[in-house]
Formats: C-alpha cells, sequence, structure tokens
C-alpha cells in the first residue's frame, strides 16, 4: 500500500500520538491495510516560544502522505485532537461521501472515532487540511503527494515545501476582532509595506492586501531563524513540491539565484515555464525544477505579498556553507498577480466541445464590515448552483470587491479559460485567484455526482459567509 519514501526524497516530520478507535463508517473494497492517520495535538517551537498546533501524522511521525502510482487512497483516518473534526483531502476527486466537508451526509468525526476512506486517489502535489471552523489556522493540515510511474523513474530528488502562516493570538480572536467596527478591526489588519499593481493594471488598495498581522510565517514548521535544510546531492536536479497550506497569506517564491522550471500547477502537469520568482496563491501548488550546483547552499524565499517579510527553505548543495538568512527581505514584493498564470497551458486540457450550463457568481462583500459572500448570499443560507451529470460547465466569477479571493472548487478539476477578458486555454487547477474587481471564466466536466461546496479559500472569508455548493440535480 504505502511505500517508503526512497533516499532522493524528503518530506517535513512532525511528532504524534496514535489514539482511538472506532467503527469504520465504510465497508473496504479491497483486502489491503489501511494506513492510519492521526489527527493529534503537538508542540512546535515559533521564534524561540512554544506553540501549541495541530497535526496530521503517521504511526512514524511523518506529516501527510505519500502514495505511488499503483497505491489506492486506503486510510483510517483517527482523530486524537481533542475536538470534533473533519479532513478536506484537497485535490482528490473522491465520492463525495468521502470529501471530508462536514453536513448532514458527512458528519464530524468526535474525539476518539475513526473514518475510513477507500478510493482510487488524484496523482499530483495535493494537500489535507480540516474544513472544520479555524483549526486549519493551527496547522491541522499537511502534504498529500500521489506520484505517478513517471515520477518514479525519474533521476531527481523531492523535496517538500509546505508554507503556513502562524499566530500565537487564537483564531477565534482573530475572526472577533476582523468582525468589530473598521476602527477596532485596524490594529488586526495586515499593513502591506507598498502597493503593487496587479496584471489587470490597477492597484490594489494597501489595506486589502493582508487581512491579519501574523507572527510568524512557516516552512515545513520552522522560520528562517531555524530553517529546514535539504541536502542535495552531487549535481543534483531537485523537483520542489510547494504547497500554499496557509489560511490567510499568499506568496511570491524566490529561487535566489536560480532559474526554476515550472512543471505542475495544483497537481495538473502544464508546460515549462522558467522563471526566478513564481507568485502562489492561498491553496496552490507549484511543482518546480530546480538543478543546484556542488558547494552552493541556495534559499528558496517565500515573501508575503506586499511585504518585507518571508519565511522558507535552503537546498544544500555538497560541501556548502549555510549562512543566516534574514527574515526581512530588502524589498517589499506587490500583490500576488497572474503574471505566470497567462503563461500557462494544460498538458491535458478539457477536450473542444460546447458549454452546456453557464453558471455567474459575484464574489461580493467588503473589509470594513468584514462581511464576505458569494452572489451576496453568506454560507449557509445560500441558493444552490446546479448541474446535470455529463454537462459542460462554465463558471463566471465576478470579483466585485477589493481584494483577490483563491476560489477553491471541490471534487472537480477545472481549466482556466479567460482572465479579464484573455481567452486562452489556460492551466487545469482546483484553486483559481479572482484579482480585485477582476472576471475569471473556469470550465469543468459535471462527472462526480453530490453536493459540492465552492468558496474563497482565505479562511477567515469563508468563516464568515463566502462559501456556496454545486449540486446535481
Amino acid at each position: 500500500m504505502l511505500r517508503d519514501l526512497n533516499r532522493r526524497s524528503f518530506l517535513l516530520g512532525s511528532a504524534a500520538a496514535l489514539a482511538g478507535s472506532a467503527a469504520p463508517f465504510a465497508v473496504r473494497a479491497s483486502g489491503a491495510a489501511p494506513v492510519k492517520l492521526t489527527v493529534g495535538r503537538r508542540t512546535i517551537e515559533v521564534q524561540g516560544r512554544a506553540a501549541p498546533a495541530f497535526g496530521i501524522t503517521q504511526p512514524d511521525g511523518t506529516s501527510g502522505l505519500t502514495l505511488e502510482h499503483d497505491d489506492r487512497f486506503l486510510v483510517d483516518l483517527v482523530n486524537d485532537a481533542g475536538e470534533d473534526t473533519i479532513i478536506h483531502w484537497h485535490g482528490q476527486l473522491p465520492p463525495f461521501l468521502q470529501d471530508g466537508f462536514p453536513d448532514k451526509d458527512r458528519p464530524l468525526i468526535p474525539q476518539g472515532g475513526r473514518q475510513s476512506y477507500d478510493f482510487a486517489p488524484t496523482p499530483g502535489t495535493h494537500w489535507m487540511h480540516s474544513h472544520q471552523g479555524l483549526q486549519a489556522q493551527r496547522q491541522m493540515n499537511a502534504p498529500l503527494i500521489v506520484r505517478t510511474v513517471e515520477d518514479e523513474r525519474a533521476d531527481v530528488q523531492e523535496v517538500v515545501l509546505f508554507l503556513d502562516d502562524f499566530s500565537f493570538t487564537p483564531p477565534e480572536e482573530i475572526l472577533a476582532n476582523l468582525a468589530k467596527s473598521e476602527n477596532s478591526m485596524a490594529s488586526m489588519l495586515g499593513k502591506p509595506d507598498d502597493t503593487g499593481a496587479t496584471d489587470t493594471g490597477m492597484v490594489m488598495p494597501a489595506g486589502d492586501l493582508n487581512d491579519v498581522t501574523f507572527d510568524a510565517f512557516l516552512a515545513n514548521d520552522r522560520t528562517l531563524d531555524d530553517p529546514f535544510v535539504a541536502s542535495v546531492e552531487r549535481n543534483g536536479r531537485v523537483r520542489l513540491r510547494i504547497i500554499n497550506g496557509a489560511a490567510s497569506t499568499q506568496f511570491w517564491i524566490d529561487f535566489g539565484p536560480l532559474h526554476g522550471t515550472v512543471i505542475a500547477v495544483d497537481g495538473n502537469p502544464t508546460n515549462r515555464v522558467r522563471s526566478k520568482r513564481l507568485p502562489l496563491a492561498i491553496a496552490q501548488r507549484l511543482d518546480v525544477l530546480l538543478d543546484v550546483p556542488d558547494r552552493v547552499a541556495v534559499p528558496v524565499f517565500a515573501q508575503v505579498e506586499g511585504k518585507h517579510r518571508r519565511t522558507g527553505i535552503v537546498l544544500a548543495g555538497p560541501g556548502a556553507s549555510i549562512s543566516k538568512l534574514p527574515a526581512i527581505a530588502n524589498n517589499a514584493v506587490a500583490a500576488v498577480d497572474h503574471s505566470l498564470e497567462g503563461r500557462l497551458s494544460a498538458v491535458t486540457p478539457l477536450d473542444d466541445r460546447p458549454i452546456d450550463n453557464t453558471l455567474n457568481v459575484a464574489l461580493t462583500g467588503a473589509m470594513a464590515s468584514y462581511t464576505w459572500s458569494l452572489n451576496d448570499e453568506m454560507w449557509p443560507q445560500v441558493t444552490p448552483l446546479t448541474v446535470r451529470q455529463g454537462q459542460r460547465v462554465a463558471i463566471n466569477l465576478h470579483n466585485k470587491t477589493a481584494m483577490a479571493h483563491p476560489m477553491h472548487l471541490h471534487g472537480h478539476p477545472f481549466q482556466v479559460v479567460e482572465i479579464n477578458g484573455f481567452e486562452w486555454s489556460g492551466p487545469v487547477r482546483d484553486t483559481v485567484l479572482v484579482p480585485p474587481l477582476g472576471d475569471v471564466t473556469i470550465a469543468f466536466d459535471a462527472n462526480n455526482p453530490g453536493r459540492w461546496p465552492f468558496h474563497c479559500h482565505n479562511l477567515y472569508h469563508q468563516a464568515t459567509g463566502m462559501m456556496t455548493e454545486i449540486v446535481y440535480v
């Protein structure tokens, strides 16, 4: 079922305890032994302070899950978190009852409880996270990698870079402060160090770049005070699997002296694009090839949009000396934009066929009142978007707010086909950034019946109502 990573692979690790047992909710489709994942509590060190956090780990302490090409997603998930939870398998396409979203058909897992999952996994760089309350802000998330035959045969070292934002303030208190009046909220708002033009040519209002001022930004659970270091083999080629698991932060990825080659986004192969710096919205992923020279330590920085602050890891070639890396960059960066998006095209796009069903979704809300919505409706009091099985569906997203929103669709990959009037055969994704006052059109095939959430992946926008669902009729 689950194989050990070979010597050319790295994954972040963290401690977890085994706990809980209950009857699984599904009957096994095969006799293979399941992988046991435990949602539990742990302590991490942030800026010299002990900090409580959640984790999703295997019995050996490995964070998350890596599957080989012929593995099924065969998992027993045990809840030892001390509170009810549910885990969403972001980027996977399971039957909707196994998607990991709480509703009347998919109940929360109680403390000490267990749920079983069994489906064919979707290849690529994906991740897992809580879809209950604000638990994801407390690091209830982890990588989920499904390797292909080509990945297994390639002479490439794999390194996972998992990004997160962190606050010593409880997320419930953060949200309560955000929900206060505009004057009270100002102390919690992120104040960017500069403003930046987006791909639309518009300038994002400074106060709308970052909702929250975080205490730290993490890369594989660590800050640049003590970064994660991956030892690269001689003349090594690295496949860097970058996951933005942050609750409310978007990053620019900077490869220092190197150019990286993008080969996949959101787990889906794309044409190859070379760049030294790449934008990465909340919940999105990038697969990038890097050639690390001998005796060179290459920092991979993730810098917060609109700010000087950054985190990152180090790729260290043989014989390299590692110097201290400042967590404050010399210059602030602009807002995350679509400078990469327009250069990408899918290796396997949707087949050419007419659109059967067009849905229009307005992204609505405001910072001052901190109420966010879709079509002026706030979850759960929403009018579902309806589709029929077999349809080719287009969703026109119209952002009426001054803030960018990373929109995520459960259960379906989609192709980005238009941004602000520019039409092209864009990348296949599961999360797309919709720019301030901008328009994005995505298309997908309705081939996975059920009730599927469609929401902004900024955790605090989602928590205040920016979510709807797509329902098969």
